[in-house]
């Protein structure tokens, strides 16, 4: 399989997959795709929460695969860029696969006070304990979902490059493990 120049970000909810791939964009002046903005879009236009359009989604695989294969079809014709996508080291299995864990607790403190706007449109709760709860939901029904649909388990993870728990680090930390790790997998 040939490498190509494509940082594969997947990751527990909350676990600093948007924020690291900001970092990594600026400091490798590479592009990003996003299947997370795209399926937050969707549930925005149908007046879903992102779990409840997580459910929807279940019983409606076509938006699903549409969502995955939009990565691997934007990764055939592009090249220097990352996928924030659950599935992104499924869909371009020819990138460098980064899994950011992060402790359940301090996931649900993160989301809770993450003052982006796209998040807080598809998630309103008032205390961080039903965050919590809403996010253990959506892994779980993720999981589920995922290997319905594609056999595959996305915490299973030997099917990643590189594994990160980002629960102590900072962004700027886990940019630089994950920099010097892409250097040693693009020379290798």
């Amino acid at each position: 399989m040939n490498k190509k120049h494509i940082i594969s970000l997947c990751g527990d909810l909350a676990s600093g997959k948007g924020s690291v791939s900001k970092d990594l964009m600026e400091r490798l002046g590479y592009g990003v795709y996003r299947n997370g903005q795209y399926a937050r879009e969707l549930a925005k236009k149908m007046n879903m929460n992102i779990t409840e359009f997580n459910i929807y989604v279940a019983d409606h695989p076509e938006i699903d695969r549409q969502i995955e294969k939009s990565a691997s079809e934007y990764a055939k014709d592009h090249d220097n860029f990352i996928i924030d996508a659950r599935l992104g080291w499924y869909a371009v299995p020819e990138s460098f696969k980064i899994y950011l864990k992060v402790d359940i607790d301090v996931a649900a403190k993160r989301a809770f006070f993450d003052q982006e706007a796209e998040r807080k449109d598809t998630e309103k709760f008032n205390t961080i304990e039903e965050q919590k709860e809403d996010m253990l939901k959506r892994y779980n029904l993720e999981n589920e979902r995922y290997y319905n649909l594609y056999n595959v388990r996305k915490d299973d993870m030997s099917n990643y490059d590189l594994v990160i728990d980002t629960t102590n680090l900072t962004v700027g930390e886990t940019t630089e493990i994950i920099m010097k790790e892409y250097e040693k997998w693009l020379n290798n």
